[in-house]
C-alpha cells in the first residue's frame, strides 16, 4: 500500500499525461495524408489512378465521365494523387469525418474528346 503512494501523490503533482481529446486535438504531422478529393472539372479520365491504386477502390468510367471511390476501403496512400497528369487529384489536411454507413465518392463530369474525335466533328 505504501509503496504505490508515491506513484499517486506524484501523479496528482505532475501534468497530465494524455489530452482531453474533444477539447485539446493535436495537430498533423508532417506528410499527413487527409481527405481524398478531385477536382473533377480538370480530370481527363485517364484511369491512372484506378490502374495504380494498390486497394482497387477507384472506378473511372471515361466514356460515361464518372469518377468513384470507396472510401472505406480506400488506404489513404496517395498513390493516386502521385499518378495522376492533370493533378486534379489531392488530399486535404483534414480527417474524413466518421461515419457510420458505407461511405463511396461519386462525382459526375464531362469526358474530354480525344484529338481524333474533336478532329473528325
Amino acid at each position: 500500500m505504501f509503496n504505490m503512494t508515491k506513484n499517486v501523490v506524484a501523479n496528482l503533482l505532475t501534468k497530465s499525461s494524455t489530452r482531453l481529446y474533444p477539447f485539446a486535438v493535436r495537430g498533423h504531422f508532417e506528410g499527413f495524408r487527409g481527405t481524398l478529393v478531385n477536382n473533377i472539372d480538370e480530370c481527363i479520365f485517364c484511369r491512372s489512378c484506378m490502374i495504380k491504386c494498390p486497394s482497387q477502390c477507384i472506378t473511372v468510367d471515361n466514356k460515361v465521365g464518372t469518377w468513384t471511390c470507396d472510401a472505406m476501403a480506400c488506404v489513404y496512400c496517395g498513390i493516386c494523387v502521385d499518378v495522376c497528369p492533370t493533378n486534379c487529384l489531392s488530399m486535404t489536411k483534414e480527417h474524413r469525418p466518421v461515419s457510420t454507413e458505407h461511405e463511396t465518392i461519386s462525382l459526375q463530369g464531362v469526358p474530354k474528346k480525344k484529338k481524333k474525335e474533336a478532329a473528325a466533328e
